[in-house]
Formats: structure tokens, sequence, C-alpha cells
């Protein structure tokens, strides 16, 4: 079976965490730029309240067995100095149950099954 994690990190970390998820052996990685909140519900400066902050979201489809080793790399590279600090983000694993490749029609995993189009 294959899962897929979704890594909420901030922008100043996404360039780390890429580096970390190629040198792991995750060369495929999605990623996208997202603004929300968390706990901390946005951020005051001043007299300033900013409710939505930028994030990135990274997408990476993997085995289950990769799962764990996945989320040590990705924990390691997004957190911010040794103990980490709000705002660095959230990890979202889920099971993904099936996957097709666009270009030809096959369902990975699965020897030349492919959907007539």
């Amino acid at each position: 079976m294959s899962i897929m994690i979704r890594a909420i990190v901030r922008p100043e970390k996404s360039g780390e965490v890429m580096a970390a998820l190629l040198d792991a052996g995750f060369p495929a990685v999605t990623k996208v730029n997202v603004h929300g909140r968390g706990k901390q519900r946005g951020l005051k400066v001043g007299d300033i309240h900013y409710d939505e902050l930028p994030k990135e979201m990274l997408m990476i489809v993997v085995p289950d067995d990769s799962k764990d080793f996945l989320i040590k790399v990705i924990l390691k590279a997004a957190r911010t100095g040794s103990e980490g600090a709000y705002g660095d983000g959230k990890i979202f694993v889920s099971p993904v149950e099936e996957v097709y490749t666009v270009s030809t029609g096959e369902r990975e995993g699965l020897a030349q099954e492919v959907v007539a189009v």
C-alpha cells in the first residue's frame, strides 16, 4: 500500500526539506504555495494582525514501509532551531488507494492495467 504525506512547512525551510528528501532517495515531490493559520491564530506584529501566513505544502506518495523514515527526514529539515517553534508546520499522513500515470493511463503497481480513454 502507498501513503501520501502532506507536509506544511515554512517557506524559508521548503528548500531544505526538498534537498533532504532528494538526499534520502525521494525525488518526487509536489510543492504548492498555501496560506493558513494554526493554533497561534496568525501573527501579531505591533498593531498589525496577520490572520493568514504563507506556507508551502509538499506532497509525497511513498510505500507504507517508508513512512516513518520519511517523517523523520521532514521533521529534521523543517524544524527551526534545535527545539522547533510555533509555526514550523504540520505533517498529515493518508492512505492512497490508487495511482495512475496520466500519459499512459497505467495504474501504478499493477502490471499492464490501462484505463481506456
